[in-house]
């Protein structure tokens, strides 16, 4: 949570100094949108991923590939996916996309 936290905070930001008349967030979502798909693609974690110690690997192991943050980070800002869980904690949105976080 703390991880997200820090994205919102930093998108929200982002959003506001450069589309400030958006009174639905809908830029602000965009921000993270697209915060998420390049981050996790090119570090294996958002800025809060990594701020927390987290990173996202596939369940599978080997590379992340560019589909699994896409899918993930869709399904993340439909935020139903995100707040429906399995026992093992793994988001619809993790499960779907076949990864994991773990610490770092």
């Amino acid at each position: 949570m703390a991880a997200l936290a820090i994205d919102w905070a930093l998108c929200s930001l982002i959003g506001f100094a450069f589309f400030r008349p958006d009174p639905h967030g809908l830029a602000t979502l965009g921000v993270f949108v697209v915060e998420q798909i390049i981050f996790l693609v090119t570090l294996g974690g958002s800025v809060g991923h990594l701020l927390v110690g987290l990173r996202l690997v596939p369940v599978a192991g080997g590379y992340l590939g560019v589909w699994r943050p896409i899918v993930r980070t869709l399904l993340l800002a439909v935020v139903i996916p995100a707040v429906i869980w399995n026992r093992d904690q793994r988001g619809v949105h993790d499960l779907w996309a076949g990864t994991v976080l773990v610490r770092r």
